[in-house]
């Protein structure tokens, strides 16, 4: 962490106080090395892992150059996944909090487009979305980015790996010339740099090197044998270390299904992400795994970019990682804020020279570990803390978190401390409770009324 205070930036008074009321004081390496350049107003390459504090420089950047009094679409953000457009809009209506009237809108795919250009009609600052709704609504005219002083291409890399290189020089090509770029990647491969000549005007490089060590992270390596013992391998890691909390990385999206597949028969509660699903579902899954009703998250690299897990236990690389970068960024995800985390990576003797070239903690041949004892096999798997109820009921229907935590812990309820994570969305919510009270919570909610009425109410599997 940088000792460099946000205070030392010429920021607008109103951004300094908020981040003073959420305990941002020292800047991260990234904010650090990126906010001067972008509020000089220079285009910017900033490379740095997930969780480094990137959207908060963006975001910084934007909201300090915003003008609020001119309604019009003054900054761009594109994102490769709803997920990550939703936590990014997130962070910046926290960070603009102090700053009225500024509207920031989300554009994705997998949500209804007519509501979308409802919003848009009533106009916006700050649209923040993935490439193909913005290049449907441009394609409507629905949206113009003629007013556009700042693009942000959040995750770039991931989006040029999804395909979507077309896709953003259509976009780009709609906004104006004269404009701020920003660009921010976790890997800087030959596509990001052909894509920062095309569009940038003499950008700033910026690289943060990744900042887990030894301290936080365990990293370790091992050798297997054929497919069946990499299945075989990831129980076993999984037994040792009963992890609450596991991503398993696979390189393809066939093989997502086929892990998570294997540790369901063997007891795990398991979970595949991979782009073969429908929105609704991805969000479904999302939710258990960030609520621990799931234990387990095997997925690509696609899948789960712009997942923002913070007390993330385990990484189990299943495949290694196609380039040395990938795996950084990979086994980055655990250990972050200081906590402990494990990442385990898997190796059969043909891809001895590939491990070899990782950019590891450890060096993956000669401090190669052996397997834990198979004997583990034998033990119950650990099972998920928490259970997800669905509430067929949300904002539509005026229901706030507090309503569906005053339900549960009114009188003859359940222990506040026996309640996690609360999603509310437009016509439903999600709600986490300790396993042990789950049957009883859904009794409560589904007998108890919340605004006024009964909401039906089941359990998530």
């Amino acid at each position: 962490m940088s000792n460099a205070a946000f205070n030392s930036l010429n920021l607008k008074p109103e951004l300094l106080t908020t981040l003073e009321s959420l305990k941002y004081t020292a800047m991260t390496p990234i904010q650090e090395k990126s906010l001067p350049p972008i509020l000089a107003g220079k285009d910017v390459i900033a490379q740095g892992q997930t969780g480094s504090g990137k959207t908060a420089a963006f975001a910084l950047g934007l909201l300090q150059k915003l003008n609020v009094k001119r309604f019009r679409i003054q900054t761009l953000v594109l994102c490769p996944t709803r997920e990550l457009a939703d936590q990014v809009a997130t962070e910046i209506r926290t960070i603009a909090r102090g700053i009225h009237n500024i509207k920031v809108l989300t554009l994705c795919g997998g949500m209804p487009f007519g509501p979308q250009v409802g919003s848009l009609e009533h106009g916006a600052h700050i649209i923040v979305g993935t490439p193909g709704r913005i290049d449907d609504h441009l394609n409507r005219k629905t949206l113009s980015l003629a007013d556009v002083d700042t693009l942000v291409l959040d995750e770039a890399d991931r989006m040029l790996d999804m395909g979507f290189q077309e896709t953003l020089d259509a976009i780009i090509d709609r906004t104006p010339k004269h404009r701020q770029t920003l660009l921010f990647s976790a890997t800087y491969p030959d596509t990001i740099q052909a894509i920062a000549k095309r569009v940038m005007k003499s950008p700033e490089m910026i690289k943060v090197a990744s900042q887990h060590s030894e301290s936080t992270i365990q990293e370790i390596f091992y050798k297997v044998d054929g497919e069946s013992h990499r299945l075989t391998a990831v129980r076993l890691l999984l037994q040792a270390h009963k992890p609450q909390s596991t991503i398993v990385f696979c390189n393809m999206k066939k093989d997502t299904q086929a892990v998570a597949d294997s540790l369901c028969d063997h007891g795990f509660a398991a979970l595949a992400l991979n782009g073969d699903l429908e929105q609704r579902d991805r969000d479904k899954m999302l939710v258990q795994f960030a609520n621990k009703s799931a234990t387990v998250l095997v997925a690509t690299d696609v899948a789960a970019r712009g997942l923002d897990i913070s007390d993330l236990d385990a990484v189990i690389n299943f495949n290694l990682a196609h380039d040395p970068e990938v795996h950084t960024h990979r086994i980055g995800r655990t250990g972050r804020a200081g906590s402990k985390g494990i990442a385990c990576t898997l190796y059969n003797e043909k891809e001895s020279y590939r491990a070899a070239q990782l950019d590891s903690l450890v060096d993956p041949i000669d401090d190669c570990q052996p397997l834990p004892s198979s004997s583990l096999l034998q033990d119950t798997p650990p099972q998920p803390l928490n259970t997800t109820l669905l509430i067929d009921g949300g904002k539509k229907q005026k229901l706030r978190p507090g309503d569906i935590l005053g339900a549960l812990t009114a009188k003859n309820g359940i222990d506040g401390k026996q309640v996690g994570k609360i999603n509310v969305a437009a016509t439903w919510s999600y709600v986490a409770v300790n396993t042990k009270v789950a049957k009883r919570a859904l009794k409560i909610l589904s007998e108890g009324k919340m605004k006024g009425r009964n909401f039906r109410v089941r359990t998530v599997s």
